[in-house]
């Protein structure tokens, strides 16, 4: 058996771990692993398919990244092709890859990636190319699955960021705003925002009235506490509005979403008076060394993912139903994209400590 793994879509902390994982599973079955660089881009002629053994996973399990790349413009049925003009078109560039990886001699492939990473990989499937997903991404916004690798290290990133937060905006009586990752899922800001004792929290799935934010931070003020940390998550948008979009994307890419924090800051100093700065905490959440947790949650998708391989469960995603690791039909997880459950305990919990969703 000859197997492929590609990494697709934005990076994110674990990645190398379910790399490892896989390999060393691989070849502990007698098998052959190649590795794609750049999402698909290697099978593409765009870059390299390389050999992935021992020596090239040694060490890696640890590591932020990926040692395969990763790309968020590289969807092969929508592949762009800059132009003599310098303008970008998209072409249909499937079949071609199925083509050389059958040349290549590739049995299988394990596509690692999010939501448009599974689509493309459902759509290779019904091309003939036999495929396993496991889940990616640090927003946690995949459906059939508990959570996913990334998904802790990013929380304790930002965490530790609202931690630091506190000490300055506390000595100087300021309110702090800081946008997070999270487009159209606020796991990220939820989850930080309540770990780290945030006093607003904005998300998503809970449309905002700027009048009820300025409120939350005015009532603390009454209390004496003068200062407020309000944590947003990227696509937080207002009641009746729509979130921020940041310039235009490049050619295959989702519109760019950010820009609330700032706008936010502003908005509070002028309902409140009182004196605001705002802070993107940006691919600092993608970056650094993978937590404990998910280093282990990738390890134990890389093997199950050969594991999936060899039982045959092409077109299927591996899962943290937990306590186990299961395979799930992808079919099953698109157009089902996962939300923040507003009735959830995490949420009730947060209401009962006084946290305002400016609402």
């Amino acid at each position: 058996m000859k197997i492929a793994i590609s990494t697709g879509g934005g990076d994110a902390p674990g990645l190398n771990a379910v790399i490892r994982a896989a390999v060393l599973s691989a070849i502990d079955r007698g098998w052959e692993v190649l590795g794609i660089k750049k999402g698909y881009a290697g099978l593409l002629g765009d870059d390299e398919v390389i050999p992935l053994g021992r020596d090239e996973v040694r060490g890696i399990g640890h590591l932020g990244g990926t040692i395969l790349g990763a790309s968020n413009r590289g969807n092969p049925f929508h592949y762009p092709v800059r132009q003599p003009d310098g303008s970008h078109i998209e072409i249909d560039r499937s079949d071609e890859l199925v083509e050389n990886a059958r040349n290549l001699g590739i049995d299988a492939v394990i596509s690692i990636g999010g939501d448009g990473s599974l689509a493309i990989a459902q759509r290779l499937a019904q091309k003939g190319m036999r495929t396993v997903s496991v889940p990616k991404t640090i927003d946690n916004d995949v459906s059939g699955t508990i959570t996913t690798f990334g998904f802790d290290t990013a929380v304790n990133t930002a965490m530790e960021a609202i931690d630091k937060l506190h000490t300055t905006a506390e000595s100087h009586d300021r309110v702090i705003v800081m946008e997070v990752m999270g487009r159209s899922a606020g796991f990220i800001a939820l989850h930080s925002g309540v770990a780290g004792a945030a006093h607003v929290i904005l998300i998503p799935e809970i449309p905002y009235d700027i009048q009820c934010v300025c409120e939350a931070v005015m009532l603390r003020d009454r209390r004496g506490r003068h200062f407020g940390i309000v944590v947003a998550a990227e696509g937080a948008f207002p009641r009746g509005g729509y979130e921020s979009v940041m310039g235009a994307s490049l050619p295959g890419q989702a519109k760019r979403v950010g820009g609330v924090a700032e706008t936010l800051a502003r908005q509070i100093h002028e309902g409140t008076g009182k004196e605001c700065r705002s802070l993107v905490l940006g691919h600092l959440q993608r970056g650094g060394m993978p937590t404990g947790y998910d280093r282990l949650l990738a390890t134990r998708f890389g093997g199950a993912a050969v594991k999936a391989v060899e039982d045959g469960k092409w077109g299927h995603m591996v899962a943290l139903q937990s306590p186990d690791i299961v395979t799930i039909p992808i079919e099953q997880v698109l157009g089902k994209p996962k939300r923040v459950d507003l009735g959830h305990d995490l949420v009730l919990t947060a209401r009962r400590l006084g946290i305002s969703f400016g609402n």
